[in-house]
């Protein structure tokens, strides 16, 4: 059995079309289930037990952050480790470690745990998402960020969601590996507005921003001045080329290229 938690999310709704029978959702409630319309168990990762697994199923391990983000994550690892798991996928970020800033440093936590847990695993590290894109543009049609003119292969979710696919229903398990994901070409931001506003209609600006000036705009728009500044310190060490170079993994494992951002924005 494949057990598939986060199947509610962007990538999770999207593995589980892919898995089609071969998915069993953990959602938090019966209705979520329903609306998937996949064998579903409700369960919480913050409660490993009410994970279904056997000897021998694989997990699909994948949430939004939340503060207990990173205890609930390692105990379902445990929990995977003690019931005999053959595999654990989970999903991070490219280039994390566990002390990266914010989520990513999560992110970097829960990988080091799933390494020396003794199960199979098979860590997914892709970029940014192309469906948070057009969520970032407002009302004025405007894109902030402290990006500079550094550049990011963003990739579409589906094709991360595919990936996961593959490697959970591979006949037999390969060596544990992260992959790096990205789309198949690393816009700037300038060029990914320009995107946006031939896909929206109307025109869509990025305005680059100093770290500072990037902390005190997040920090107008409701998030604490920390976590503000360390946001905007993020997205510059995003900027200085780290994203830059693309990857050929989503084609090595899916046999065609990834999603443009073209034909993501249709």
């Amino acid at each position: 059995m494949i057990v598939v938690t986060g199947a509610t999310g962007t990538i999770g709704r999207a593995l589980v079309e892919e898995l089609g029978g071969a998915a069993r959702a953990v959602v938090r409630r019966a209705e979520q289930g329903e609306e998937l319309g996949c064998d579903y168990v409700v369960g919480d990762l913050e409660r490993p037990e009410s994970i279904p697994l056997e000897p021998g199923d694989r997990l699909f391990l994948n949430s939004a952050l939340w503060p207990g983000f990173v205890g609930a994550h390692k105990a379902v690892i445990d929990h995977a480790a003690a019931a005999g798991a053959a595999q654990v996928v989970t999903v991070s970020v490219r280039g994390v470690t566990s002390g990266s800033l914010l989520g990513f440093g999560m992110h970097g936590q829960v990988d080091e745990h799933l390494k020396a847990s003794g199960v199979p695993w098979s860590i997914l590290a892709p970029v940014g998402f192309m469906q948070n894109l057009a969520g970032d543009v407002d009302e004025e049609g405007r894109i902030f960020g402290s990006y500079g003119r550094g550049r990011v292969g963003y990739i579409d979710a589906r094709d991360i969601a595919a990936v996961a696919a593959v490697l959970l229903t591979a006949a037999a398990v390969g060596a544990d590996a992260t992959y790096e994901l990205t789309g198949p070409v690393a816009p700037t931001h300038d060029e990914i507005a320009a995107e946006l506003t031939r896909a929206l209609g109307r025109t869509v600006r990025y305005v680059d921003q100093s770290v500072e000036e990037a902390a005190v705009h997040l920090e107008k728009r409701g998030m604490p001045a920390q976590a503000a500044r360390d946001l905007a310190e993020l997205m510059a060490q995003i900027g200085d080329g780290r994203w830059a170079s693309t990857t050929t993994t989503v084609a090595d494992i899916l046999g065609r290229e990834p999603r443009s951002l073209r034909e993501f924005l249709g």
